[in-house]
């Protein structure tokens, strides 16, 4: 009996990724992207077509993991600071999200289709919800998570998770079904929810941090890996158990882990089971796409998925235009959260054991969210040029790949002396930068400057970042942030990443990102502006020198104590506010 089942779980571990595999790389190359992949090697493999992997349900639920570990890497790289500062937007637009979406959806069904109204709640108010195991990955692939438009984008999601309290309360206060019990009462819900939430936070700060640091002076390296695999699934298992969203807990516990040193080591550990588990979860769900329900009824199930992506998308794009977004992004914003989630499975199950639909509808409704989630990159790929915000009245050329050692982002002051001494030791530079004025200005003198924002992995990966050697980024340091940073290094890891900043404070902002180095623009100016002034008062070389190395020292010092703490204030005393009488004292 186990050599049976074990040799069913190697058939269908061999069918999966090797379909998967397949699928993924054609679609790939295409530029659809994977998700779209992953969907379509499951309904390949599933019951409706080939019928070579059975299941998909029992599958779905291990393969859910992937999610989990998705908005656990997700508050790994939000800081608790960062988040309390989007708060407006999660509780702002995030509810005025789902409650539009919801409702408009609602009704549609209920007039269009001929739902009551209790069933056209239970089927519209999940589809108001979108696909973060489909978004999120979008983001962060282009890069654009932690911009504007990406912040928004996740504010919108996370509000998702969080209604899913209310939906399930709503959805059990209209039950129809006398022999299944009655749920817990809303209030209690929000209750308990709040309560993990705080026992969550505690639990990472005075049990999993000290964990990881044992484990760091230990330093066993594989321990890391058990360690973040633990806190995931603990985090997760305590929110299944108290009836709540197991995603929303392993997010929480990722924020609680933000700002410590272990960030980016569990990130990189968990990494990979994300990958292939939410991968997993989309053959899952393609694999449920009921291809006789779509068979029967082809025009309802394709027109309810038209209608779905068209009301979300048209409700987002005015509430985006509400809170002040440019036109282009609230239509890509619309456009990018116009499918159906994966939540909609689970809430159109539990309305089917309530008697508020039949189990056919569910089954119809599911293969709408699928369609839907199908539709999201040919959406993306068919508005891109309506999307994009125009260069400038004028043509401009965007960078191309002249398979240059070295890419200058930002031709200003700065940019233009470190493009000109690469230039002068014989390195082959593509410049790039958005000031089309400056450009102007530079091609009179001879400089070809590529116009575009540096800060798009897309665009950077346009100009040849993948086989350039060095990444230098030369405009404003408040520009970049240590997860576009790190975004970067890891689309191109041949390259090594340079990077200016404003002073300190930017320095200390940007402590763990991966750069080779960091300057603060004015340092060296104002050393040799005091190196003159030294001279001009007539002291000697070798006082100067003296002078600047006791200087660069306690600076040094004063700088590494600042990091270490993560606050401007601390060393205060490394300052020089007396004049230093003895040589190498005070």
């Amino acid at each position: 009996m186990e050599q049976h089942a074990q040799d069913f779980l190697l058939q269908d571990g061999f069918l999966l990724l090797g379909t998967a595999l397949v699928f993924v790389l054609l679609f790939r190359r295409l530029g659809l992207g994977a998700t779209l992949g992953y969907l379509l090697a499951g309904a390949v493999l599933g019951p409706y077509v080939l019928n070579l992997i059975g299941d998909p349900q029992g599958k779905i639920g291990i393969a859910e993991l992937g999610i989990t570990l998705l908005l656990f890497i997700v508050g790994l790289e939000l800081a608790p600071r960062r988040l309390w500062r989007m708060r407006g937007e999660i509780f702002g637009l995030g509810l005025l999200q789902v409650a539009l979406c919801g409702l408009a959806v609602t009704a549609v069904i209920h007039l269009l289709a001929g739902f009551s109204l209790e069933a056209a709640l239970a089927l519209g108010l999940p589809l108001g919800l979108s696909s973060t195991a489909q978004v999120l990955p979008m983001l962060r692939s282009a890069g654009r998570l932690h911009t504007p438009f990406g912040e928004r984008s996740f504010a919108i999601l996370l509000f998702q998770d969080l209604s899913i309290i209310p939906l399930i309360t709503i959805i059990a206060a209209m039950n129809r079904n006398p022999g299944l019990p009655a749920g817990p009462p809303g209030w209690q819900l929000a209750l308990t929810t709040v309560l993990a939430i705080a026992g969550l936070i505690a639990a990472g700060r005075f049990l999993i941090r000290p964990l990881f640091r044992l484990i760091g002076n230990l330093g066993e390296r594989e321990m890391f890996v058990f360690a973040a695999l633990f806190t995931v699934i603990a985090a997760a298992a305590l929110m299944q158990i108290l009836g709540l969203s197991t995603a929303l807990g392993a997010f929480v516990a990722g924020v609680m882990l933000a700002d410590s040193p272990y960030r980016h080591e569990l990130e990189a550990d968990v990494e990979p089971f994300r990958s292939i588990l939410l991968g997993l979860f989309f053959m899952s769900v393609g694999m449920m796409l009921d291809l006789s329900a779509i068979a029967q009824r082809p025009a309802f199930v394709i027109s309810m998925a038209f209608a779905l992506i068209a009301v979300k998308s048209t409700a987002i794009f005015f509430l985006g235009l509400l809170f002040r977004m440019e036109w282009r992004n609230a239509l890509a914003l619309g456009l990018l959260l116009s499918q159906g989630g994966e939540f909609g499975f689970v809430l159109f199950a539990q309305a089917s054991q309530a008697w508020l639909i039949r189990p056919e509808a569910a089954s119809l409704f599911g293969a709408i969210v699928t369609l839907s989630m199908v539709t999201t990159p040919f959406l993306m790929m068919a508005t891109r040029r309506i999307r994009e915000m125009p260069a400038n009245k004028e043509e401009r050329e965007g960078p191309q790949d002249e398979e240059a050692n070295a890419l200058v982002v930002g031709y200003g002051r700065f940019g233009q002396t470190v493009a000109q001494i690469l230039l002068a030791a014989d390195i082959k530079v593509t410049l790039i930068d958005t000031d089309t004025q400056m450009i102007d200005v530079a091609g009179g003198f001879g400089a070809k400057v590529y116009f575009g924002d540096g800060t798009r992995i897309d665009l950077l990966r346009q100009a040849g970042a993948a086989n350039a050697e060095l990444i230098l980024f030369c405009i404003d340091g408040d520009q970049l942030t240590e997860n576009f940073l790190h975004a970067v290094h890891n689309a191109f890891p041949k390259a090594e990443i340079h990077a200016r900043v404003f002073d300190r404070g930017g320095l200390l902002r940007l402590k763990d990102a991966p750069l080779r180095s960091i300057t603060r623009e004015v340092m060296e100016s104002a050393v040799v502006v005091a190196r003159h002034a030294l001279e001009g008062l007539g002291v000697s070389l070798e006082d100067i020198d003296r002078a600047e190395d006791i200087y660069r020292a306690r600076d040094k010092e004063r700088l590494s104590l600042q990091l270490e703490a993560g606050d401007l204030r601390a060393a205060r005393d490394r300052i020089l506010t007396q004049p230093i009488r003895e040589e190498g004292g005070e």
